[in-house]
């Protein structure tokens, strides 16, 4: 058979040029970026600009109700009734309500101790409380450490359980669901939830459960947290900035407006007649904190959160944790939005309003249009316009609104102002994981339910910086590179180059700046590094 000419397989402006591959992509370009490129680039950026006005009203929103709660001092214990629980000389500690606090946790051997301690220190009539250790721990070792401080605890005459199962089914909303089937939780009120590493003032319960106990259409009161290893890297200081701001606006504006923000899973007390009229926790996601709180909501109940009350707790410091706790948080919204957004719809016991805000700002707008709108936009579309100049970005889009949204969003940590750069930096870096899990939680793909308990180090690397440091940790090559973050890091600089020597879009520092970060990233140089011991 003969060889076939090279004409049938290539046109003939080909020819002449076939072994030049250069010449060759450049034609191909040429030929689909007026039909095809240049169309889809301009409906993208309509889209983009569309989420990015979104997302900008949602924020100027927000700051205009912060501004009006602050200057006319809607502070909670102004809009809800309280008053310290007295005492009552007829009925003793029995006026008292009956309150159980669940400590679930898994591994957790760095932290337990702090948990367990902080949960018996709690200033509360000691015939009224019960402190209940859910222990999932799969090593037998932690497991044996956590039941033997439970038993010292208990020596002490702390009334506190230890309870274990046979399985981690449903992960940490099982362990919590079992917890509440035990006998003894019948007889209690309320129910405070802390997570392994979270470590409550001794007078949080004399500050948060007046709000129950005053106000019958409240279910679920949310304080603070304060985070203890904020400065020990400059990844755990983006981390502060951002959760900063989730605290001080955007559970602020939830709490004075509609009386419903989501649950942190953490660092909170529920109405137990709330919870189990709400069908207690259920395990179809991996934010089951969220699904009960929207699930609560649906059926006429308030929240109120406290922010004069925080608690301390360790944020992930490694980029390994970091990166499994992100897949977490965005996943789940958009798992649970998929999951009940025609349930919220069709609730009869809710105003429109309410829905509305459910769906279109607090899910719609924060839980998906903002991871979207950062990676796609800031890391694929504006460097994409460099190389198609067909294409503009109007300036109001690229600079302003950005620029508005990234101001507002850090008032809420005003010491770190001078790290706004490298947050909006590792931001837009985190956006591409955040990106990824929504959408994998919106369409049900693969890692949907994958849960990982996010490492706490306590004070493991503190002791381990008091040895003497080894001569240098073996690393395994795999575990510190992310080649997704490479691959976006390596686009961004090639459009950096391409716009210092054809642009006229003047991207190019923005991009190089974007695509060292997405390098440190990609090169595992982030967070803080544990030697193995």
């Amino acid at each position: 058979m003969s060889r076939l000419s090279s004409s049938v397989l290539l046109p003939e402006s080909f020819e002449g040029s076939r072994d030049d591959i250069t010449e060759q992509i450049g034609f191909v370009w040429d030929q689909i970026k007026s039909p095809l490129i240049v169309p889809l680039l301009r409906v993208l950026v309509v889209v983009c600009l569309t989420m990015s006005v979104m997302l900008f009203i949602e924020r100027v929103y927000m700051g205009v109700v912060i501004v009006l709660v602050k200057l006319f001092g809607r502070k909670p214990e102004k809009r809800y009734k309280w008053e310290p629980i007295k005492d009552d000389l007829e009925m003793g500690n029995s006026s008292y309500p009956m309150v159980l606090v669940q400590i679930p946790m898994y591994n957790e051997k760095e932290v337990y101790q702090l948990s367990i301690g902080a949960a018996c220190g709690l200033s509360w009539p000691s015939d009224r409380i019960i402190i209940q250790v859910l222990d999932d721990s799969t090593d037998s070792t932690i497991k044996d450490l956590v039941e033997l401080e439970c038993q010292r605890w208990a020596s002490k005459g702390i009334n506190i359980k230890y309870e274990i199962r046979d399985n981690r089914n449903g992960y940490k909303a099982g362990a919590l669901k079992e917890g509440m089937k035990r006998s003894y939780v019948k007889h209690c009120d309320y129910v405070a939830i802390f997570d392994a590493d979270f470590q409550p003032e001794p007078d949080f319960l004399w500050r948060t459960i007046p709000f129950l106990a005053h106000n019958p259409e409240i279910a679920l009161v949310q304080s603070r947290w304060k985070f203890v290893n904020a400065d020990e890297c400059l990844m755990t200081r983006m981390q502060e900035m951002s959760l900063d701001y989730h605290f001080t606006v955007e559970q602020e504006v939830g709490s004075s407006t509609y009386a419903f923000f989501g649950f942190n899973g953490t660092a909170g007390v529920w109405r137990i007649a709330a919870l189990n009229e709400a069908g207690g926790w259920k395990d179809r996601t991996t934010v089951e904190d969220m699904d009960l709180a929207v699930r609560a909501s649906l059926k006429g109940w308030k929240f109120v959160y406290v922010g004069g009350i925080k608690v301390k707790n360790e944020l992930p410091s490694t980029l390994k944790a970091y990166r499994y706790q992100q897949h977490r948080w965005s996943c789940g919204p958009a798992n649970l939005f998929r999951k009940m957004v025609v349930e919220i719809i069709k609730n009869k016991k809710v105003n429109l309003w309410k829905k509305v805000h459910v769906i279109y700002n607090f899910f719609f707008v924060r839980k998906i249009v903002a991871h979207i709108v950062t990676f796609v936009f800031y890391c694929i579309i504006i460097p994409t316009t460099v190389l198609v100049p067909e294409v503009e970005i109007p300036k109001w889009g690229s600079v302003y609104i950005p620029s508005i949204i990234t101001l507002l969003n850090a008032v809420g940590t005003p010491r770190s102002l001078h790290l706004l750069v490298f947050w909006i930096l590792f931001e837009n870096v985190m956006s591409l994981h955040r990106t990824k899990a929504t959408f994998i939680g919106l369409l049900e793909a693969g890692r949907v339910n994958e849960w990982v308990v996010t490492e706490k180090l306590g004070d493991a690397l503190k002791a381990k910086a008091a040895v003497k440091a080894p001569k240098k940790p073996r690393l395994r090559i795999g575990e510190r590179l992310h080649l997704l973050e490479l691959g976006v890091g390596a686009y961004l600089f090639f459009c950096a180059c391409y716009d210092v020597a054809f642009g006229k879009n003047h991207y190019f520092i923005y991009l190089y700046l974007q695509a060292i970060a997405f390098f440190v990233v990609g090169f595992g140089q982030v967070g803080t590094f544990v030697p193995n011991s």
